[in-house]
């Protein structure tokens, strides 16, 4: 397998950026804007005590961060597309580098803001001409006491520029420095592994061949874990810090609160999960047995345990699929899928250089895209439909809401995209063809929630852990790393024959995700409040997806908690955590008696 170069990719599957950024001379314009206009914010300091003077400053500032914001995102998309070209390189630096220092200037605004009278602030907020900032402004109440003055508050601003050391140097690693040693095949093939092969030959049939592939992966990050341990203790102790200047009492309280959502949600999944990891141990013994091993190896965990049916299609048929698929959510809502497939909103193909993964990104005023790494698997067709419910969420969220208010949290990222893959799985269930193929199918819902819901729950116990011990003062070493991860391994996959092989104990430091702190339990609450909204769609119809498009078109205007409860599902209560795991019983149930 030789992966291409951007160039031998057939246009119509990579994105067009020039829907953002036509080019240079217009890039070079809101370069520009945004640096010259950085003295207009500046002339506010020290005036923001009236309300004029405040309204005019936030609309100024909404201006010039609307022109940063589309910057940005076209600058990390050019990166992306292929991490070891100099020129796009060159470019996000230099976006960087302007948002830094604009984020240094204006750095003034919060805490001016902050040392205001709570009630003045209060009545702001219900003041119809402050009606885009309303949600800002009851932030910046509760954020009051963990705001401090306005020289540390620039000083903290300027840390910007290193503190995405950690992140920024594994990533350049991970994408396009590390090296993985090539091996031959079954049918006496070389391999030459990436992230995108390695994925597909977890999936291979031929069980020699998954574990070679497995241990040319681990023995690759085997060989760089000291970088790797360096690079993420550095990134805790930055949490660590921010944390403690801003007076929480740990890092998961700081990102929480960040979040606007109450500790008890990360807690409740956490104590859920722990307490239903004997359904993932039952769902294992069941993969064991119709695989037909001995024992199950880590290695044995991604591919299908009914063949035959795999999924795999060209991507136009899977895109046909996805359409057909989420029917249930409205014409408008496909209308805007085919809309997207057709305008190449989508990067599809892997490339030499391109970063690995599948994500859904996007600025305000422009529509939104999808990166891909497409292959022809069941899995990719699901993360077809997985990144286009990211893509609708932020495209009825910027239509509905203002700038202010349109960038929902990360809370509420993951449901749109499940609740598609989740439609998804319905529609083939309900339309296979034979018993074989509805056997394959509930496999593959039960391996979303083992991958979803208790992989991700693993990982937030992770770096949870991980942050613990170090706000404790306990060095993160490779060592400790390594046990911890393992010894969570051992708990989720459980049971006399299951193997968690030794290599298994280096998979933390592949997870770009962890650089991104308390971020990934969101993948499981994500799951958990999707599978509820897809089933009163399914049942209810109209009221539901009435109920859900509100939801969708919410954007940031409320408490993410909040936000899901439009949805008709409250995570402050146990009742979408027990239904869900309900969910995963009956799937369970029904695949072992067929």
């Amino acid at each position: 397998m030789q992966v291409k170069t951007r160039d031998e990719i057939e246009e119509k599957y990579t994105w067009k950026t020039e829907d953002m950024i036509s080019g240079k001379e217009e890039w070079d314009r809101l370069y520009g804007l945004v640096k010259n206009g950085i003295a207009e914010i500046v002339a506010f300091n020290g005036k923001l005590k009236d309300k004029e003077s405040i309204l005019s400053c936030l609309r100024t500032s909404t201006k010039h961060e609307d022109a940063l914001g589309r910057m940005f995102c076209y600058a990390h998309m050019k990166r992306d597309q292929d991490v070891g070209n100099s020129e796009n390189k060159a470019l996000f630096d230099s976006v960087r580098n302007l948002y830094i220092a604009y984020a240094g200037e204006t750095s003034f605004i919060m805490p001016q803001l902050t040392a205001l009278d709570e009630k003045f602030l209060a009545s702001l907020s219900k003041d119809k001409d402050f009606s885009d900032y309303s949600y800002v402004i009851e932030g910046i109440i509760k954020d009051k006491k963990h705001t401090l003055g306005e020289k540390e508050e620039r000083l903290l601003a300027m840390t910007q520029m290193f503190s995405s050391v950690p992140q920024e140097a594994f990533s350049m690693l991970n994408n396009a420095d590390i090296r993985f040693e090539p091996f031959t095949d079954s049918k006496g093939e070389e391999i030459k592994l990436s992230h995108g092969v390695y994925s597909l030959m977890m999936q291979s049939t031929c069980r020699e061949d998954r574990k070679k592939a497995f241990e040319s992966m681990y023995h690759a990050f085997e060989n760089n874990i000291n970088t790797i341990a360096a690079l993420y203790n550095g990134n805790v102790q930055k949490n660590v810090f921010y944390a403690r200047v801003r007076g929480f009492g740990s890092c998961l309280a700081a990102a929480a609160h960040g979040e606007d959502v109450p500790t008890a949600v990360y807690e409740r999944l956490s104590e859920c999960i722990d307490s239903n990891v004997g359904k993932l141990h039952e769902y294992l013994e069941y993969r064991r047995r119709k695989m037909g091993v001995d024992e199950l190896h880590m290695y044995d965990l991604h591919v299908p345990v009914v063949e035959g049916c795999e999924m795999g299609m060209d991507y136009e048929d899977a895109c046909k699929l996805v359409v057909k698929a989420l029917a249930p959510l409205g014409e408008n809502y496909c209308r805007l899928l085919e809309k997207a497939f057709a305008e190449r909103w989508v990067d599809v193909y892997e490339n030499k250089g391109k970063r690995s993964g599948a994500y859904s990104t996007g600025c305000y005023g422009c529509h939104p895209y999808v990166l891909l790494n497409y292959q022809r698997t069941t899995h990719d067709v699901f993360t077809i439909a997985h990144e286009m419910g990211h893509s609708m969420h932020t495209y009825f969220s910027n239509e509905t809401q203002p700038l202010p208010k349109a960038d929902y949290k990360i809370f509420v990222a993951e449901v749109a995209s499940t609740v598609n893959e989740t439609l998804l799985l319905n529609y083939l269930i309900r339309n296979c063809k034979d018993k074989k193929e509805k056997e394959f199918l509930l496999s593959y819902m039960l391996d979303m929630f083992r991958t979803t819901v208790f992989r991700q729950t693993q990982f937030a116990q992770f770096e949870y852990e991980a942050h613990t011990a170090a706000e404790k003062g306990v060095a993160l070493t490779p060592e400790y790393l390594n046990d911890l991860y393992y010894r969570l391994n051992c708990k989720y996959y459980g049971g006399e024959k299951v193997v968690n092989d030794d290599l298994i104990k280096y998979e933390w430091s592949r997870i770009p995700h962890f650089y991104t702190a308390f971020y990934v339990y969101k993948y499981a609450t994500g799951l958990i409040s999707a599978v509820c909204i897809a089933a009163d769609i399914l049942e209810k119809g109209q009221s539901a997806l009435d109920d859900y498009m509100k939801f969708l078109s919410a954007g940031g205007s409320m408490p993410p908690v909040e936000i899901l409860k439009l949805a008709g599902v409250d995570l402050t209560t146990d009742v979408p955590f027990q239904k869900a795991m309900k969910v995963m019983q009956d799937y369970l149930t029904e695949l072992k008696a067929l």
